[in-house]
Order: structure tokens, then sequence, then C-alpha cells
């Protein structure tokens, strides 16, 4: 339906229109290009309410017409899809949401729709104890749930009378219970769009609290933001960076296939060869965009963007091997120096190590032989029994 075709029609049709598009948003995720559809018509019928005066500010609920009563959904309708609509910044769009209740809410207000108590708490605002809180919560549920099941008795009477009428027209039996159904749509409908209009009073109040909490929080995260001075990267910027990558990624794979393969190593190869390969860790992701210029700590924070979970090698397989090769070559030179020592040891040092052991059995001789010789000059200069003269009768 184009935009010709949406000025065109009347105004219960644009209504019944949006409001098919507002059931759908609401019981399963639309398309953004319907949602936004359904915005534009609400605001269109919100324009002509506006133009053929259907309400005003001194008049009740008894005052306005069953035919009218419908027309006083729209802001809330349109509040609900506004909610929906999904963009970058969404403080814009919970701003307007937000703005579109309380109009709502206002005039369903001024029309005495609006119990005393969610009055009563709207003057007081947030200051009320949690238990008033809570008792005003489940008064609230408890609407929700009598609206609802008001609506669907409503529903199921509807139903019941137009198996009815086609059973009559049938000319077959009917069921008990529905051959007396009187033929009240006027006020079935007025009732009907009473328990919607309670319904949805119920449902913006709590949508109220829910957008004001979401504002503070997306106003606090902002100005964090901006007082840490990390503002937002564009959408244009990151994409523009994604084709960077994609581009320097695909000449990378294309200059492979025609470049030089390194020479391989062989045992052969002689470990004073200069070996002037510097091997460079291999980078992913935007880090090898910004090539190291890295100026704030969000553009760090960017850079570690796919990168390997694992360390990467500080040294290429070449290095590798030669320095394999070193440390074989420096164990081989020791392990044939120590068997050329031990071998060497081995028999030179045989009869040098016998002839210390003759010269020690020698040494060992010679001082027994003193020892003795000097025991035999003590016993001659004392003979036994030399020192004890005072104990012989004759002493």
């Amino acid at each position: 339906m184009g935009g010709v075709a949406m000025e065109e029609m009347p105004l219960s049709a644009l209504f019944e229109e949006a409001r098919k598009i507002h059931l759908a948003a609401s019981e399963s995720r639309a398309d953004q290009d319907v949602v936004r559809k359904g915005c534009a018509m609400l605001q269109k019928c919100e324009d002509m309410v506006g133009k053929l005066g259907l309400f005003s500010s001194n008049e009740t609920k008894e005052d306005i017409s069953t035919n009218n009563l419908k027309y006083l959904l729209v802001p809330f309708y349109l509040a609900e899809l506004t909610e929906k609509i999904k963009q970058e910044d969404r403080i814009p769009i919970v701003k307007a949401s937000y703005a579109k209740l309380k109009e709502f809410f206002s005039f369903c207000e001024a029309m005495e729709l609006v119990p005393e108590e969610e009055l009563e708490a709207s003057s007081r605002g947030g200051s009320a104890p949690p238990a008033d809180r809570r008792a005003l919560k489940i008064a609230r549920f408890k609407r929700q749930k009598a609206a609802e099941a008001k609506l669907l008795e409503i529903k199921e009477r509807k139903e019941r009378r137009g198996r009815s009428k086609r059973a009559a027209a049938l000319s077959t039996p009917v069921e008990s219970g529905e051959e007396d159904i009187p033929d009240d749509d006027s006020e079935e409908e007025r009732d009907a769009w009473l328990a919607t209009i309670n319904l949805a009073i119920c449902k913006a109040i709590d949508l109220l609290e829910m957008l004001k909490r979401e504002e503070e929080m997306l106003s606090a995260i902002k100005e964090k933001q901006l007082k840490d001075g990390e503002d937002v990267f564009s959408r244009d910027a990151l994409d523009d960076r994604t084709k960077k990558a994609e581009t320097w990624h695909r000449d990378a794979a294309a200059r492979v296939q025609y470049s030089r393969p390194a020479q391989p190593i062989t045992w052969r190869a002689s470990v004073s060869q200069g070996h002037e390969h510097k091997h460079q860790p291999l980078i992913f992701g935007p880090a090898s965009i910004v090539n190291g210029s890295l100026s704030t700590e969000r553009e760090r924070m960017i850079a570690q963007v796919f990168q390997p979970s694992h360390r990467m090698p500080t040294m290429s397989i070449e290095d590798a091997g030669l320095t394999e090769m070193n440390i074989m070559n420096d164990w081989q030179e020791q392990t044939k120096k120590a068997i050329e020592e031990a071998t060497t040891s081995w028999h030179n040092d045989r009869p040098l190590r016998r002839k210390e052991e003759d010269e020690e059995d020698d040494d060992e001789d010679e001082e027994a032989v003193m020892k003795a010789r000097a025991f035999d000059d003590w016993k001659d200069d004392n003979p036994r029994g030399a020192g004890n003269k005072k104990l012989t009768p004759c002493g």
C-alpha cells in the first residue's frame, strides 16, 4: 500500500490496518519495514483524529460515542510500535515512545478512565514504600487479568451468536444455551473497547517504568563513553576496515603462488654458514591494518580481535634446525673428548698407580721396622719389674 493509497483511506479503515500490524508485531517479531509502515499509519490516524476534533478536554468516557472509543488507543499503539524500531542510537526511540505513553495516560486521566490508586501513585512518583508498590502492582495485575477475561468472554459470546445465526439460517437444531441470545452488538462493542482501553492502561504504566529505567541506563552509558573519550566507531569505518582486511589477505594469498620457496635444510649444511632469516610472527585481523599505530586503548583492544589463542613461534623452522645442529655437534665433540680422555688415562696411568702403590707399601714396612726397633730399645732400658722396688722384701 503506497503513500497515495494511505492518504485516500478513511480513518476507520486506516485504524484497522494499523491495528492488525500492531497485533502482528506484538505476537511475533515483525519486519522493520512493516513496523515503520504501522507507525506511519498511526501518525496519519493521529492527525486525522485531531483535524476531525473527535475528543474534547471537557468530555468524559460517557460522552464519547462507541464508534470513537477505539481512537483513544492510537497513541498507545504508536508508542508500542515505536519502541520496537531498531536503530543504533536507542535513546531517541525510547524518548519518543515514552512521550506517546505519557500522552495516552494523560488523555485517559482526563476521560476518567484511570483508577484512583494509579493517579495517587503517579502523583507521588517513586517515593512510595515497597509494600505499597507491591500492592499496587498486584491490583494492576488483577485488573489486567479481569480485562483479558472480559475480552475473552465477549469474543466467545460473539462466536456463539454467529453459530446461532448460521444454524437458524440453515434451519438446523441449535445447541442449548444459544436459543435466546439477545442482539446487543453496540453494548458489547462498547464494553469490548472499554476493556481494551483498561488493558492498555495497565500495560502502559508498566511500559512507562521500563522505558524510564532503560533511558537512565542508556544515558549513563553514553556519559561514561564521552567521559572516557571512547567514541563509538561508525558503521562505515568498521566496514571500510573489514574491506581492507579482506583485500590484504586476498593479495597475500595471491603472492604466495609466485613467491620463491625456502631452500631445504640438509644435515650436510655447515653450521658456520650465515643465516639472515628473521621470522616475524603472523598477525591476524585488524592488527594487520593498524600496523602497530595504536594510539588509544580501544584501538589496542580492537587489534587483538581474531588473534590466535596459542602463542606464536619466536623462530622459523630453519632457525630451529640450525640450533638443533649446533647442539648436536657440541654434544658429539664433548662425547668424543670424554672418550679420548678416558681411554688415554686408562692406559697411561696404570704403571704410575702401581709404582705409587709399591712406594706406599715400602713406606709402611719401613715404619713398622723402626717402631719395632724402638720398642726393643725401650725394653732393654726398662727391664721387667724395675719400677716396683718398694714392694720387694729387700727393697
